[in-house]
């Protein structure tokens, strides 16, 4: 008994006759740019899929001719800020073929660019509601960072002009504060972007150095190349790290996952690094008010000092002054009873010193022999005598000596 067929031809043909009934007109599709390439002759080969769970439930290729192509690429790129890449999620204006020798494929007729940016938004939108419900918010900013921090690491790409920006900015400041700064490099773009920062978090860990803080750097960008610091799995390794992390994620108006679940963040890597130098300008300030207060102290203390010891001079001297004076005083009166004393005073009044031979100073004709050698003594010179005689006078009246 003879089987029924179709030749192959006639299969696909028949396949392709349904299908193009089934969709006559152009129909939207929402799918995953897991391929995309660019031809020399102007046409843009894709492949879109899309995917549930981690699992990869439909994969099917596109096409776009170069003369849809030379105009939607550029517009989407001015919208989105990114070129047509993989990994995004697109709505597009298709139209279903299928073909005898190639199977099933889309033409692409148009690209919704403000659909791609309302997705990368509403992934965006689930994350932070993630992250909430699991208790990751706000992990970061419980974290203490050091009030002078030193050592810190660097995650960014290396040639990044951001990252030149931030070095050159914060070594080369004007005040001369130094720091310590190690680079991690890491994708700052594109799908993998999110894994490779990660791996360099895990290096800093693993590197056995106590840093103060770990920052993340990168020089601005469109949308969607910033889209991967909104990645879930980032912001949780971030939001549980053990050290302060701060991002600069070269943003003027945007604010990322990332951003969120970090101990702080700025806009550029430069206004990171003026985060740091005005730490320690405020510290730089505080120690000068201190030590402006402390010589206004000193200087205070000083002057009561400078006081009291001059008071106490002026004591001390006062005391000097009157001790001297009244030393002075006694002095004088000592001098003057000396200088009254003064037998030569005596003697200038017209009396006479008489002295024995052994020079002891005669008072009285008591003791005094005939023959005794006697010295009388004037002002103006002395005489040397013989007692010839002695006659004792009678009581009440004076002796009378003989020489």
């Amino acid at each position: 008994m003879e089987k029924e067929f179709f030749d192959l031809f006639e299969l696909q043909s028949m396949l392709k006759e349904g299908i193009e009934c089934l969709f006559p007109e152009k129909v939207w599709i929402r799918a995953e740019v897991s391929a995309v390439k660019a031809r020399n002759g102007g046409h843009c080969y894709m492949e879109l899929s899309q995917s549930e769970d981690g699992r990869l439930v439909a994969k099917a290729g596109a096409i776009m001719w170069s003369s849809k192509y030379r105009f939607i690429a550029p517009y989407f790129q001015s919208v989105t800020g990114s070129p047509l890449s993989e990994g995004m999620v697109i709505l597009a204006q298709v139209q279903v073929t299928y073909s005898e020798l190639y199977g099933l494929s889309f033409i692409i007729n148009d690209i919704d660019a403000e659909f791609t940016l309302g997705a990368k938004e509403m992934e965006r939108q689930q994350t932070i509601a993630r992250l909430v419900e699991e208790g990751l918010m706000g992990l970061q900013q419980e974290l203490q960072m050091p009030a002078l921090p030193y050592a810190l690491a660097v995650i960014s790409a290396e040639d990044a002009a951001g990252y030149r920006d931030f070095m050159r900015h914060l070594h080369e400041n004007q005040y001369g504060f130094s720091f310590r700064t190690d680079l991690y490099p890491a994708l700052m773009q594109g799908a993998g972007s999110p894994a490779s920062i990660v791996e360099a978090m895990d290096a800093v860990m693993e590197s056995g150095m106590d840093y103060d803080a770990v920052l993340i750097l990168r020089g601005g960008g469109s949308k969607l190349d910033l889209a991967c610091f909104d990645d879930y799995g980032l912001a949780s390794v971030i939001a549980q790290y053990p050290i302060p992390v701060l991002t600069a994620i070269g943003h003027d108006q945007d604010h990322h996952v990332a951003d969120m679940v970090a101990h702080a963040y700025v806009k550029t890597p430069t206004a990171l690094a003026d985060y740091f130098l005005e730490i320690y300008e405020d510290e730089d300030a505080r120690l000068e008010s201190c030590m402006t207060r402390l010589r206004l102290a000193f200087s205070s203390r000083i002057s009561v000092a400078e006081a009291a010891l001059s008071a106490l001079e002026s004591r001390v001297w006062g005391g000097l002054k009157l001790k001297m004076s009244a030393m002075e005083s006694a002095l004088n009166v000592l001098e003057t009873r000396i200088m009254s004393a003064d037998p030569r005073r005596i003697l200038e009044r017209g009396y006479v010193l008489a002295v024995d031979g052994r020079g002891i100073v005669v008072k009285g004709a008591e003791g005094v022999k005939a023959g005794d050698r006697m010295t009388l003594m004037f002002p103006d010179g002395a005489l040397e005598c013989i007692v010839d005689s002695v006659r004792h006078s009678e009581k009440g009246q004076s002796p009378d000596v003989r020489i």
